[in-house]
């Protein structure tokens, strides 16, 4: 492993000197610089992980140095130097984005340590950057289609408020990524995100996930714990599967959406909270109102910005951008070198309905990327991984003209969809999404009697 290289920036001699001979002794490379301009053209060329520079030097000054290099390596790590310290200065070159400040004369134990920890911190920071940015892409959403691209206004709108939203839609559609998406672009994105799965908790231990419990409340509860809520003051609170939550418990959350206060099990007083509650869930919660197992109270108060999340089935002009978002993280996921998608092979991923939606597809890719015997995913590929889908054969004839191929493919559509529906017109035109008369409109321009369907 290359040492690591630090840049000492003095005007004065003896102590460029003598601190190289000190670092290099000690296993780093030791580069120097006599000025401030010195400085910025040895960071420009040999790429330092620190600098160490002075305060007190002639024409440009260690704190206008420092400014300067922050401008253009933002990461850098740079610890300061000084013979005439003063607290301002001190102030000054922290807020400027130094890491540490050593006084002169220097003691060669104190730069080791400053040295250490400044670059320790400086990988700490590019390490969580990193994992950031793994986060936004695992938790990316994605998709331009109409869809999507009214999720996004609604999402863009109500982010920055601190309105509670409902999320529906069905499994595997992305609700979780919608609750994400508005703590992420909200005033509370520094504060804490944290999820509750209402439905894998057993329903005589919610309240003590949702609200905690002191020590001796229960049967094994051997210290406090803090609740859910607790742990998610100044941030968000995503409650998924709300529908499958006891009606102790909905009684409990909603006197905490009311009053913004909470109580521990087995607790005598109140614990007041600051929580924005995001929920969500597969259900229709005005049924389960009906059928008594919802209260219509709560759902009320969590329902002040209802986002429905569409099935992939409903969007799949957006399949092809979802495929290479899940194609490079499977590759990124598995060391997979990156890997391409036939033109072919996304047309097939299309036609498929997805009844699990986008975590079915984001699995049957990452399936593809791991079984996938080159590195292009084939039309052949999909069908083994999607055996039941079978590509539509091009509607395009040559000599045919552009008017007659789009009738003859409207003509077969509506054939098929026919006899998917048992040929009942009216069920077909909703499923084809057109008015009834219109379809019977098209069936007599195209041919089609509609005395041979099953509904005159």
């Amino acid at each position: 492993m290359a040492p690591a290289i630090v840049l000492i920036v003095d005007d004065e001699p003896n102590i460029l000197t003598s601190l190289k001979r000190a670092l290099e002794l000690e296993g780093y490379e030791a580069l120097t610089a006599a000025s401030g301009a010195a400085c910025l053209e040895t960071v420009a060329n040999k790429g330092p992980d620190l600098v160490l520079l002075d305060v007190v030097m002639p024409t440009m000054d260690g704190l206008q140095t420092l400014e300067r290099l922050k401008e253009h390596h933002p990461d850098l790590p740079v610890v300061m130097m000084s013979g005439n310290a003063t607290i301002e200065t001190a102030v000054r070159a922290t807020r400027l984005g130094a890491y540490d400040f050593v006084e002169k004369p220097l003691s060669t134990d104190k730069i080791l340590i400053a040295i250490a920890n400044a670059m320790k911190l400086a990988r700490l920071g590019r390490e969580n950057a990193e994992l950031r940015r793994l986060a936004g892409d695992d938790f990316e959403m994605i998709g331009r289609g109409p869809a999507m691209s009214r999720i996004f206004d609604t999402l863009t709108r109500t982010a920055p408020t601190q309105g509670r939203v409902l999320v529906t839609g069905e499994n595997g559609t992305g609700k979780e990524l919608v609750a994400r998406a508005l703590h992420n672009h909200s005033r509370r994105a520094q504060g804490p995100f944290i999820k509750v799965n209402c439905a894998a908790i057993p329903h005589e231990l919610i309240e003590s996930e949702l609200f905690g419990h002191e020590k001796g409340a229960f049967t094994g509860a051997t210290q406090m714990r803090k609740g859910k809520f607790e742990l998610a003051h100044g941030g968000t609170l995503f409650l998924d599967e709300i529908g499958d939550m006891s009606q102790n418990a909905q009684a409990k959350v909603l006197r905490a959406l009311q009053e913004g206060e909470i109580e521990r099990v087995g607790g005598q007083g109140t614990i007041q909270v600051d929580t924005r509650v995001v929920a969500a869930t597969n259900k229709d919660l005005k049924q389960e109102i009906a059928a008594g197992r919802f209260r219509e109270d709560l759902f009320y108060r969590l329902n002040v910005v209802p986002i429905v999340v569409p099935p992939l089935r409903e969007h799949r002009e957006d399949i092809p951008a979802l495929v290479d978002h899940f194609v490079r993280l499977a590759c990124r996921d598995n060391d997979k070198r990156p890997m391409a998608v036939e033109q072919s092979a996304v047309g097939l991923l299309m036609q498929h309905d997805w009844p699990g939606n986008v975590r079915e597809l984001k699995n049957s890719i990452e399936r593809l990327v791991i079984l996938a015997p080159a590195e292009t995913i084939t039309l052949a590929d999909v069908q083994g991984c999607l055996p039941g889908v079978k590509p539509v054969r091009s509607a395009y004839r040559s000599g045919v003209s552009l008017k007659d191929m789009v009738a003859s493919a409207e003509r077969e559509i509506i054939l098929a969809a026919l006899e998917h529906n048992a040929g009942q017109v009216s069920r077909t035109a909703a499923e084809l999404q057109i008015e009834r008369s219109h379809l019977y409109k098209k069936m007599r321009g195209l041919g089609i009697d509609p005395r041979t369907t099953g509904e005159e």
